[in-house]
């Protein structure tokens, strides 16, 4: 090699980049592995209680785990939780719009209280008929994505979300996997949809937190490219 010249920086350039890539890979591992054990125990404390309360019924021959909860059901909303989480702050970054309303996890804790307090609701507070029921809930789900959420990707996410596990819900409940108690919407409770919505709200809430807390800052260009000597 010629006197002055220096080593070609070869595949050394593309490290940090390669780095970045894997970074955001392990990233997005993390978070959806929080977001699958969030939406675990989020389900086997409300479908506890929904048992509880005789709302939903499973037959006595499924396999049941240590909170008498079908064992399929911790899993699927553990998945659900995952994805939703981690769809919330991909779409803000597509849409150019992200979402800093309330962004601490104090306000997040808040989201979470409010919306187990609505599933409490929906299994215990009694009303004469199950419209004024529905009704209440629908006020209360919109109250809380105007109180943490406010943005129009999240409220149009939440309703999708709430049509999509609606119709698999009512697919279920027709096969017989489970069945819901006086059921006024064909197979289930007319409320469901604003629990699903609330639910969205909520661990959207917590994905975006999840992807602002743990945000990789990129290497700046002085950092990427080797310096000639």
């Amino acid at each position: 090699m010629a006197e002055g010249e220096t080593e070609s920086p070869g595949p050394k350039n593309r490290g940090p980049y390669i780095s970045s890539v894997t970074s955001r890979s392990v990233n997005l591992m993390i978070r959806g592995v929080v977001l699958f054990f969030i939406g675990v125990f989020l389900a086997l404390v409300l479908n506890l209680l929904q048992i509880q309360r005789n709302v939903t019924l499973f037959p006595p021959d499924v396999i049941a785990s240590i909170f008498s909860s079908a064992w399929w059901v911790p899993p699927c909303c553990g998945t659900a939780s995952a994805v939703i989480g981690l769809l919330y702050p991909c779409i803000d970054r597509h849409l150019g719009e992200p979402h800093k309303f309330k962004r601490e996890w104090s306000s997040v804790m808040r989201c979470v209280a409010v919306f187990v307090g609505i599933n409490h609701a929906s299994a215990k507070v009694d009303f004469d008929n199950n419209i004024q029921l529905s009704l209440t809930l629908a006020a209360l789900s919109i109250g809380l994505w105007w109180t943490f959420d406010r943005s129009r990707s999240g409220f149009g996410l939440g309703v999708g979300i709430a049509f999509l596990a609606t119709v698999v819900t009512q697919l279920l409940v027709y096969n017989g996997v489970y069945q819901y108690t006086s059921p006024d919407f064909l197979y289930v409770r007319s409320w469901l949809p604003c629990i699903f919505f609330a639910g969205g709200i909520t661990m959207g809430n917590i994905g975006r937190q999840l992807a602002m807390s743990s945000h990789v800052t990129p290497r700046s260009s002085g950092n990427v490219y080797l310096t000639k000597v």
